[in-house]
C-alpha cells in the first residue's frame, strides 16, 4: 500500500508542478498585455535621496554618481563604502568635495562588509541624522541603485504619479529592470566568434527574463497585493522604512541574502502597499558570464530559502488578501520545488535502470507518444510565447522567427533554475550565507583573481 502511494505520489507531483507554472504563466501573461499606462505625478511633491552600495566599485561609481547628479538635480546621493579595496571612497570624496548633494557613508571592518542590507542601513541612519527633525518623512523618498544602475530620466515623474506615491497607501515602488548592454556585439573582448555570440545570447535572455517574464509576474503581483522589491529600482517611501525600523530593529534585515524582497515582506506585513511600475525602468549591466551568473543566481535562491520562514505570518496576516498568500508562498517554494524534480527525476530515472523490463516499458509507453508531446509543448510553449512579446517590446526591428528563437533559448536559460537551487541548499546546510559580490563586467579577472569574493 506505501509503495503504490509513493508511486503514485511521484507520478502525480511532476503534473501538479507543471499545472501551477502554467496558472502562474497565464496569470502573469495577462497582466502584462493587459497593463495601462501609469499616470505622470509631480516629482516635486518629494525629497529624493538615492542610496547606492557599494564594494570595489571603482569601475562604475564614477559614472553612476555622475548620471545621477545630471539627471536628478534635486536628488542626494549616497554611497556606502563597504570598505572597499579599491578606490571606489576615493572617487566618491572629489565628488562629495565639489557637491554638497553626494555623501559618502564610509564603513569599515570589522563592522563592515556584513551584507548588502546592513550597508544599506547605514544609509538609513545617515539620512535620518541629516533631515532636521521638522522633515515629513512620508514625503521623503529613499530609492536603491546598483552601483551600474542607470535609472530612466522619467522615473520620478512616473513614480510619483497616482499608482505610485501619489497614493497614500503606496510604501514601495519597483520599477522595470533592463540589461543595457543587450546590444553589445563584443560582451567578450578578445575571446572568439562563437563565445561572444553565447554570451550575447547569455545576456539577451536576461534581458527577456527581467522585461517580460519578470515584469509580467510583477504585475500579476499589483493583482494580488504581494509585489516584491529588488535590489535594483527599489523606492521607498522613508515612513514606511520608519515603521519597519520600529517593529523589526531595522529596515533591512541583517544576514538577509534577498534584503530587497524581505524588506518587501515588512512592507506588506507592516499593512503598507506595494506596485510595480512598468512604464519606466532602471538599467544594470547583463551578466556574459556563466559562471558569474549561477554565483549570483545561488545567492538568489538561498536568499528565497530563507523567506520561508516567513510563511507562517504570512499566513497570518491581516493585510495579505488569500491570493497574496498563494501567490507569496509559491514563490518562497520554488526553490525547493526544483529540489524535489531533481529528487523525482533522479528516482524515476533510478528505477528505470534497475528494472529488467525497462526496455519493453519503454516500448509499451511508446504507442501513447502524445503523451509526452503534449507535456512538452505545455513546457516549453509558455517561454517560447515570451519571445514574440519580446521582440516587440525591446527588439521590433529583429524577425518573428527571432523572436520564438529568443523564447527557446528562454526556455533552455531555465534550467540553471535546478542546479543553483541545489548549490544554495548545499550552503544553507553548510550555514554559509555570506555576501558574495558579482564583479563588473569593466573589472578585469585575472587567472588570480575570484569571480566572486565571499566575505
Amino acid at each position: 500500500m506505501h509503495a503504490t502511494a509513493g508511486s503514485l505520489a511521484l507520478f502525480v507531483f511532476p503534473f501538479v508542478l507543471l499545472l501551477c507554472f502554467l496558472l502562474y504563466w497565464a496569470g502573469a501573461r495577462h497582466a502584462y498585455l493587459t497593463r495601462s499606462v501609469a499616470a505622470a505625478g509631480d516629482p516635486e511633491a518629494y525629497d529624493w535621496h538615492f542610496f547606492v552600495p557599494c564594494r570595489d566599485e571603482e569601475a562604475v561609481v564614477g559614472t553612476t554618481v555622475s548620471r545621477l547628479r545630471g539627471d536628478f538635480p534635486a536628488g542626494h546621493v549616497w554611497v556606502i563604502d563597504d570598505d572597499s579595496d579599491d578606490a571606489t571612497g576615493a572617487i566618491v570624496t572629489a565628488h562629495a568635495e565639489s557637491d554638497p548633494y553626494v555623501h559618502l557613508v564610509q564603513r569599515r571592518r570589522p563592522h563592515a562588509r556584513t551584507g548588502k542590507g546592513a550597508a544599506l542601513n547605514s544609509a538609513y541612519d545617515a539620512l535620518d541624522r541629516f533631515l532636521p527633525a521638522s522633515t515629513d518623512r512620508s514625503r521623503v523618498i529613499v530609492c536603491v541603485l546598483d552601483a551600474d544602475g542607470r535609472l530612466a530620466p522619467d522615473a520620478l515623474p512616473v513614480v510619483s504619479g497616482p499608482s505610485g506615491f501619489g497614493d497614500p497607501d503606496i510604501g514601495g515602488v519597483q520599477v522595470t529592470v533592463r540589461m543595457r548592454n543587450v546590444d553589445d556585439r563584443t560582451p567578450l573582448p578578445g575571446h572568439g566568434r562563437l563565445r561572444n555570440a553565447l554570451a550575447r545570447l547569455l545576456v539577451r535572455v536576461q534581458d527577456m527574463e527581467f522585461t517580460v517574464s519578470n515584469t509580467g509576474m510583477q504585475l500579476l503581483r499589483n493583482r494580488t497585493g504581494s509585489v516584491g522589491l529588488g535590489g535594483n529600482g527599489q523606492f521607498t517611501r522613508l515612513a514606511a522604512l520608519d515603521h519597519i525600523a520600529a517593529t523589526e530593529r531595522r529596515p533591512w534585515q541583517r544576514g538577509a541574502l534577498l534584503e530587497d524582497y524581505e524588506l518587501g515582506l515588512h512592507m506588506i506585513l507592516g499593512g503598507y502597499q506595494i506596485r510595480h511600475i512598468a512604464d519606466t525602468w532602471v538599467s544594470q549591466e547583463g551578466l556574459p558570464h556563466l559562471r558569474r551568473l549561477l554565483t549570483q543566481r545561488t545567492r538568489w535562491a538561498q536568499g528565497n530559502l530563507q523567506c520561508v520562514r516567513y510563511s507562517s505570518r504570512v499566513i497570518a496576516s491581516r493585510h495579505y488578501r488569500a491570493r497574496g498568500v498563494l501567490e507569496t508562498l509559491y514563490t518562497f517554494v520554488q526553490p525547493v520545488a526544483h529540489l524535489v524534480s531533481l529528487a523525482v527525476g533522479a528516482v524515476l530515472l533510478g528505477l528505470l535502470l534497475a528494472d529488467e523490463d525497462s526496455v519493453e516499458v519503454l516500448e509499451q509507453t511508446a504507442g501513447i507518444w502524445p503523451l509526452p508531446v503534449g507535456l512538452a509543448v505545455l513546457s516549453i510553449g509558455p517561454f517560447v510565447l515570451w519571445g514574440p512579446v519580446y521582440r516587440r517590446e525591446r527588439a521590433a526591428g529583429r524577425s518573428w522567427l527571432t523572436g520564438l528563437l529568443w523564447g527557446l533559448a528562454l526556455w533552455l536559460y531555465a534550467y540553471h533554475l535546478f542546479p543553483v537551487s541545489a548549490r544554495a541548499f548545499v550552503r544553507l546546510l553548510r550555514g554559509r550565507t555570506g555576501w558574495a559580490k558579482t564583479r563588473r563586467n569593466a573589472e578585469p579577472v585575472t587567472a588570480a583573481t575570484a569571480v566572486a569574493v565571499e566575505h
